[in-house]
């Protein structure tokens, strides 16, 4: 597929996604939002991808949404705080849904800077690598006056606790990918030459499992956690009865019982 704003390829069973706009740190426009939902709904629509790594050109991630001159549409006779909820709810939130709504495993690896949306954006993903030299920041309360969006306020405080979550999001102050990873914000912080290597052999350790399992495990971790434990145990039967009939767990209680290492088809 051809994009404006990002690459898309396809190598075996995992999809490739990179934000390609270098110049401007890879910002957040319409047109790389657009990109990112087309992107999305390309692999939600291919039963054949089985993982995705998302990453980025350049020296950053992803400095937030660009604020020079976004290419979304502002009503003239809307406040400027209406134009920025109208462009949340019609672009930014349903292209992060969309991300967020993948049932396969999504890969992330940040290189350089996450900052604002841009790091929401990193934490759509399950598994979050970041290069040593890779920082977090949530810049929106002390350098524009606004608070985190996309996502942030659902996924900080789940993620690092609220105390922490308060002072990202308070204090704007740069989280270091090391830090990011002691924390509980990603899953690991990797030497800058190892980023994409290691964020690839994950997509394709992710592309050759089971990818049923995988699916139902991400559905089971994005419920709202305000369920009981009752509510949580039942859901957790359910889902353990629909991944019992695949063929995947056939193929591992036959591999197990034969002492080899199962191969599975994702069916």
């Amino acid at each position: 597929m051809q994009f404006d704003t990002l690459l898309f390829a396809q190598r075996e069973h995992v999809a490739y996604v990179t934000l390609n706009r270098p110049d401007r740190l890879n910002a957040l426009n319409g047109g790389l939002i657009h990109d990112l939902h087309a992107a999305a709904d390309a692999i939600a629509s291919r039963p054949e991808i089985r993982a995705v790594l998302l990453t980025a050109s350049g020296r950053g991630f992803c400095a937030g949404a660009d604020l020079t001159g976004s290419g979304l549409p502002d009503d003239p006779g809307a406040s400027r705080g209406e134009n920025i909820r109208a462009h949340l709810v019609d672009h930014f939130n349903p292209m992060v849904s969309a991300w967020y709504r993948l049932r396969v495993p999504v890969v992330v690896a940040v290189n350089g800077v996450a900052a604002g949306a841009g790091a929401s954006l990193a934490l759509v993903g399950d598994i979050v690598l970041a290069a040593r030299s890779a920082t977090f920041l949530q810049l929106f309360a002390p350098k524009l006056g606004l608070m985190p969006d996309l996502g942030s306020t659902f996924y900080l405080p789940r993620l690092v606790g609220t105390a922490r979550a308060k002072g990202l999001a308070m204090l704007g102050e740069a989280l270091s990918a090391a830090d990011a990873a002691d924390w509980g914000l990603i899953w690991g912080c990797v030497e800058d030459g190892e980023l994409i290597p290691r964020a690839e052999a994950l997509a394709h350790r992710f592309a050759a499992g089971p990818t049923q399992a995988y699916q139902h495990i991400k559905e089971v971790f994005n419920v709202e956690p305000s369920r009981t434990l009752g509510e949580h145990l039942a859901l957790e039967a359910d889902q353990q009865r629909i991944l019992a009939d695949t063929r995947d767990f056939a193929e591992g209680v036959e591999a197990f019982r034969n002492k080899r290492a199962p191969t599975f088809t994702g069916k």
